[in-house]
């Protein structure tokens, strides 16, 4: 191409180029780059200090990055040069090391880049173990790093024991379980599950002998339901595996598992601190959940199954947009409806419902499995529900609770199924749990009461 037609694809001859550069770079993997100082400085503020500070570096043809390697400080040239980055730069295997290195360098429209570029070509979907295991590794783990955020996210929404051996490291495992304890945020796999899959972890950094004892040692939950007996076999390498085990032991909920697991299955391997299986127990009698086989934080449930059942609704009510609407048409009385999914595991659930027209009382809430939804849930045993008027409703027995609401209102539901308490989220307002409300039973719904002319949405909950 003959030059002076494009400014981009010219620079672009200067990446990386002995010819034009009077700055080599030293990277992690001890791979020179060849930079152009005055470009470089023009561009970082980092370079920029580093370059001609007075420091050492200013008065030498070398500058020296112990962090940061080669692949990733390839793309902080293409970027500081072009002011973009190709599509097929950014790969799997270089996309972590990239986006550090546009953190350290404070080069913010490159991080979203690279987060949009991770989004666009799936990698959170194919490889986000891999991602997380390397972030965990090279990154500072703060709270407002962004790519570590999304691939938390993503992680914790796979079912851990479905991730194969390998894929996911002591490290990425650990700071995903860090960031998702005792925290309301969605997490999708069963706390043995969780435990299972960090013992067989560690065992298998250990020796193949201690990852083949543990594999034996530790069924899965399917083999406990079907009663397999587990031969308990001396464990190989023992103190090994407890030691390798230490840094995810703390970020367990033990708590969450079956007290019959913990006492036949877990306290024999005796790698689990005794003090932390007492506090389990001791959880479970306070709380009176002898026997809960939980999920940590939120439980995140998708468009699909957030719809209104036909099945479970007042004869006069109509569902329409795949499920997702019910509206009552004009002289129908007070009925209900009740959402097809129902809630039985322990862990944090959460649902919005939003009024596209309000009616005299709309009112929200949840509902056993044998509401009559032919009359108003509040005044059933089965029914609990807030109103528009802003009170609270079960049994007959109604309660001030919130603001009023109407029109084009959001009501997101907090149903806490581990402590069986229900709370309400109104137009951004939190309001606390309905203290009446203390006889939730095991298994529940998202369910509401309208008369015409109303009109309402049900959704997943939706962070604004």
């Amino acid at each position: 191409m003959t030059k002076g037609y494009s400014l981009q694809e010219d620079l672009k001859l200067l990446i990386n180029n002995p010819k034009y550069s009077d700055i080599e770079i030293l990277c992690e993997d001890e791979k020179k780059l060849h930079g152009c100082k005055a470009i470089l400085a023009a561009r970082s503020e980092i370079f920029d200090r580093e370059l001609y500070n007075g420091m050492k570096e200013s008065n030498e043809n070398q500058i020296s990055f112990p962090k940061i390697n080669s692949s990733g400080m390839m793309i902080i040239l293409e970027y500081t040069y072009t002011g973009s980055v190709k599509e097929e730069s950014l790969t799997k295997d270089n996309i972590v090391e990239a986006f550090y290195a546009a953190d350290y360098f404070q080069l913010l429209n490159l991080q979203e880049l690279i987060i949009k570029t991770v989004k666009e070509k799936n990698y959170t979907e194919n490889y986000s173990p891999e991602l997380l295991s390397k972030v965990a590794e090279i990154m500072p783990l703060t709270e407002d790093n962004i790519l570590l955020n999304l691939l938390v996210e993503t992680v914790a929404n796979i079912k851990i024991n479905t991730i194969e051996f390998g894929r996911l490291s002591i490290s990425g495992l650990r700071y995903l379980l860090s960031c998702t304890y005792k925290k309301e945020k969605p997490f999708v796999t069963l706390e043995y599950e969780v435990f299972r899959y960090s013992v067989i972890l560690a065992a298998k950094q250990v020796s193949n002998d201690a990852y083949r004892t543990f594999m034996e040692r530790v069924p899965t939950l399917k083999q406990i339901k079907d009663s397999i007996q587990v031969e308990k076999k001396s464990i190989t390498d023992h103190q090994k595996v407890v030691k390798e085990l230490e840094p995810l032991i703390k970020f367990i909920d033990f708590s969450q598992i079956k007290g019959k697991v913990l006492t036949d299955i877990i306290e024999p391997l005796e790698i689990v601190p005794t003090e932390v299986i007492l506090n389990a127990y001791r959880q479970k009698a306070r709380s009176n959940n002898s026997d809960s086989n939980g999920i940590r934080g939120i439980q995140k449930f998708n468009e699909l199954q957030c719809i209104w059942d036909e099945s479970a609704c007042g004869s006069k009510l109509i569902i329409e947009d795949n499920g997702k609407v019910v509206y009552a048409p004009d002289k129908t009385g007070f009925q209900n409806v009740r959402a097809k999914i129902a809630f039985e595991n322990d862990g944090i659930f959460e649902w919005d419902v939003i009024i596209e027209k309000a009616c005299h009382y709309i009112w929200v809430g949840v509902c056993a499995e044998n509401l009559d939804y032919e009359n108003f849930a509040g005044h059933q045993s089965t029914g609990w529900v807030i109103g528009s008027g802003g009170h609270s409703c079960n049994s007959r027995n109604c309660l001030s609770y919130c603001s009023i609401f109407g029109d084009g209102a959001k009501i997101t539901v907090h149903l806490d199924m581990s402590q069986r308490t229900c709370a309400f989220t109104v137009n951004g307002t939190k309001y606390p749990e309905v203290s009446k409300w203390n006889n939730l039973p095991s298994k529940l719904y998202p369910a509401i009461a309208l008369k015409s002319p109303g009109r309402l949405r049900i959704q997943p909950h939706q962070k604004i």
